[in-house]
């Protein structure tokens, strides 16, 4: 019986699979809505309106010395809101539906919102420039194109994106309906904390929830570039198998009797063949081996005999017998 968790998980039948979300008239319009409002919080600030009087107000209360309690709790909270954290936990949980689901979708399309939020976030942040409450250096003031980075709130706009990744991967409406409300509600703190520590204006978290929405509406206009990605990788992958399994090397076929013909050894008995089956590479035959460790070789390595199995006779009774002082030589010139 297998013991295997990970092998019976796999044998399991798979959540059922929904199509990719499409950019709807429906999604149109929210993403044609959420855009407006993000230009319009962007306007007023940079015209130092109501918003930006507020941003003061809110500032100057304080809150992190209205509610002291609150602060240590805050302090951990707030981590739900920062890339690397959020990124990491994430990514550890849509790695395991991909494996899951034999699909790369769920990492892709993290992968994908993670690079929107980068490239939009940062260039906003890095072009308007603007200075965060502790660095506020004229009471009322936008402190705009000064330096700064966090307009719109960092924080606020990953937590938007990084939790809304999970209900925009759901798998059934009911799962992407509690989803949704999380995400929101992680969000939502996230950013009401930032503007409690002090770190952010009020408008930077509200252009923030703006900034993530945006991203996660707009995800669906990705959906083909990210199929196509999957494709590729998948393909890439069986060609690094098809080489792999080319570039073993080939096993060694076993070896395999073959006839020999042995020596006569009985006059009554003729030549005869018999299957002796071959040494592999690189091991002496059997008759070295016994005449290496000095015992006596088998029958069919002893010389042949001839007769009835009588022993060769000496060479000078085959020749006749020889004088001692050999042959008489002729005498001439007496």
């Amino acid at each position: 019986m297998r013991t295997d968790i990970f092998a019976r998980l796999d044998r399991e039948p798979e959540p059922p699979k929904i199509e990719p979300p499409r950019m709807s008239r429906h999604r149109a319009a929210l993403f044609g809505g959420t855009l407006a409002f993000y230009l319009a919080i962007v306007f007023a600030v940079l015209v130092t309106s109501w918003l930006v009087t507020l941003d003061w107000k809110v500032m100057l209360f304080r809150p992190y010395q209205q509610w002291p309690e609150l602060h240590a709790f805050l302090d951990y909270y707030v981590v739900l809101g920062q890339r690397g954290p959020t990124a990491v936990m994430v990514a550890c949980w849509l790695g395991w539906r991909s494996w899951r689901q034999h699909t790369l979708r769920p990492l892709l399309v993290l992968g994908c919102s993670l690079l929107l939020l980068n490239v939009t976030v940062g260039a906003v942040k890095l072009g308007l420039g603007r200075l965060g409450p502790h660095y506020a250096t004229q009471i009322g003031s936008a402190e705009m194109f000064a330096g700064g980075d966090i307009f719109p709130s960092g924080h606020t706009a990953n937590a938007v994106v990084t939790w809304g990744i999970l209900a925009y991967l759901a798998t059934t409406p009911r799962a992407r309906r509690y989803l949704s409300a999380v995400s929101a509600t992680v969000s939502l703190g996230v950013g009401l904390t930032t503007v409690y520590i002090g770190t952010h204006w009020l408008s930077d978290v509200l252009l923030g929830w703006a900034a993530g929405l945006l991203i996660l509406l707009a995800l669906p206009w990705f959906e083909p570039l990210i199929a196509r990605t999957e494709t590729y990788v998948f393909a890439v992958r069986e060609q690094w198998r098809e080489r792999r399994r080319a570039g073993r090397p080939a096993l060694a076929p076993e070896a395999v009797p073959q006839p020999v013909l042995l020596p006569q050894s009985l006059a009554a008995e003729g030549p005869s063949l018999a299957v002796v089956p071959s040494a592999p590479a690189g091991h002496p035959a059997p008759g070295a081996r016994a005449r290496a460790h000095g015992t006596h070789p088998v029958r069919s390595e002893r010389p042949p005999t001839t007769g009835a199995g009588a022993r060769r006779p000496p060479a000078h009774l085959e020749h006749g017998p020889r004088s001692a002082a050999g042959p008489a030589r002729p005498m001439t010139g007496c």
